[in-house]
């Protein structure tokens, strides 16, 4: 099947996002350390791996039991209300976005209010009540790099993501081209190279970026916390956005 060559504007992002295989890999590894003179989109990318499951990307125990705050109409228990997404969700919107209602519903607002705040401000908030992550859970560099992602990592997601219907707003066969050049080294051709749950209840990339494109843009952009998958928010986001319309069409199960 023909399709439209890349324009020159998206081949320069493509050259940038494999240079992010080189720059953003060390930063998906648990073990690795943090460059010496980290840039800003080096630590907006690792945010937003925080924002994800910040104990697996400082390879730390998991918290134990449920967070203080979670209020009781929530359905989830343990270590994953302690993750910033089970609250604000994967589109930043928390109650006035996907998690308005379902499995991960808890009322709680988003975070979109705080784009563009202070850095001082946003740590002050996270570090106090209700949220109450001390410096034995993340560091002062790993929480301004949280805050670095809250203020300035975030994305308008119904620019890209139709809320409706759950169809990325992109060009799959462009998609497919970075797909098969790139993602498919891990994932597979077909997606299901990775199965991120069990066999008997599969999950692959195709089920994830059907069921939540919103997660499945997250990660491309910032990467899967203690696991050595690139980030790609160097690139352009509409390519990112083409690769998510094209992960759509891979096989759910």
């Amino acid at each position: 099947m023909w399709c439209k060559p890349i324009s020159v504007r998206r081949m320069i992002g493509l050259s940038l996002g494999l240079v992010a295989l080189w720059i953003f890999l060390p930063i998906t590894m648990a073990t690795a350390d943090d460059p010496e003179l980290a840039t800003d989109v080096f630590s907006i990318a690792r945010g937003g791996q925080y924002y994800d499951k910040w104990w697996a990307v400082i390879d730390a125990d998991a918290p134990e039991g449920t967070h203080p705050a979670y209020p009781d109409a929530g359905k989830k228990k343990g270590s994953s209300t302690w993750r910033c997404k089970e609250c604000h969700g994967w589109d930043y919107r928390g109650a006035d976005g996907a998690y308005a209602k379902g499995s991960h519903f808890t009322g709680i607002k988003g975070i979109t209010g705080m784009a563009g705040a202070n850095i001082a401000d946003i740590t002050k908030t996270l570090r106090g009540e209700p949220h109450n992550y001390t410096e034995d859970m993340l560091s002062k560099r790993s929480m301004d790099r949280l805050a670095q992602f809250v203020s300035a990592g975030q994305i308008d997601m119904d620019q890209y993501i139709d809320r409706a219907s759950k169809k990325a707003k992109g060009d799959p066969a462009r998609g497919a081209q970075i797909y098969q050049t790139v993602c498919a080294n891990c994932h597979g051709f077909d997606g299901k190279e990775l199965n991120f749950k069990s066999e008997e209840k599969p999950e692959f990339i195709g089920t994830v970026a059907t069921a939540n494109p919103w997660e499945t843009l997250h990660k491309i952009r910032h990467g899967q916390p203690g696991q050595p998958m690139v980030a790609l928010i160097t690139m352009d986001i509409q390519d990112l956005v083409d690769i998510v319309a094209y992960t759509q069409t891979l096989p759910a199960k």
